[in-house]
């Protein structure tokens, strides 16, 4: 190994081909922060664009949730909150998020909280649905599933397959012994979030 020795007072000291570069950035002709018009080199983390614009905490918090990644979309609608207040798309996507960890009974407050705040918005009613059918509310959940259909003028299909599960629930028909107990979370705007039962 190739590497400098020094002595001092009496013991030899061995300055090794790392020890020696940490020196030389140390030393006045060493390397330098700044290069030519003592402009910054490569030495500084990249700068935060002041200017851009902020990513909506509403939408992460929707992406993480089409993730599966319910606690941290929590956090993202909580602070989207303090932005835009707590109104019924952020106490809806809450209860939503608490779905999808199983905590049904913090799901079903959040939304029904969401459907005072929101009550002309078919998602939200649905959502609800979603919660009491998964709390085995069977036949309330068919009648929040009918208002939310009738809102939507019928135009969603998770929340027209979400009322014929549930009447067919109601119903013990057929449909209900083939597994097919597969409800939808929907949000404004598109897409929706597919919630399984769990055994």
């Amino acid at each position: 190994m190739n590497g400098i020795y020094r002595r001092g007072r009496g013991r030899a000291v061995f300055i090794g081909p790392l020890s020696a570069l940490v020196l030389a950035a140390c030393s006045p002709g060493g390397f330098s922060a700044f290069g030519e018009n003592d402009a910054p080199q490569g030495l500084y983390a990249p700068g935060v664009d002041q200017r851009a614009e902020a990513v909506d905490g509403i939408e992460v918090g929707h992406r993480l949730m089409a993730a599966g990644q319910f606690e941290l979309a929590i956090k993202s609608f909580n602070r989207a909150a303090l932005v835009h207040g707590l109104n019924g798309e952020i106490l809806s996507a809450l209860g939503s998020a608490n779905l999808g960890l199983g905590r049904l009974g913090q799901a079903e407050t959040l939304l029904r909280r969401a459907v005072k705040e929101d009550a002309a918005e078919p998602e939200v009613w649905n959502n609800l649905g979603v919660v009491l059918m998964e709390r085995g509310k069977t036949a309330e959940a068919e009648q929040i599933f009918r208002r939310a259909y009738a809102l939507d003028d019928g135009e969603s299909d998770a929340i027209r397959d979400n009322l014929r599960l549930a009447l067919a629930k109601t119903e013990k028909s057929v449909m209900t012994e083939v597994n097919e107990d597969n409800y939808k979370l929907v949000r404004r705007g598109s897409g929706d979030y597919l919630i399984r039962p769990t055994p």
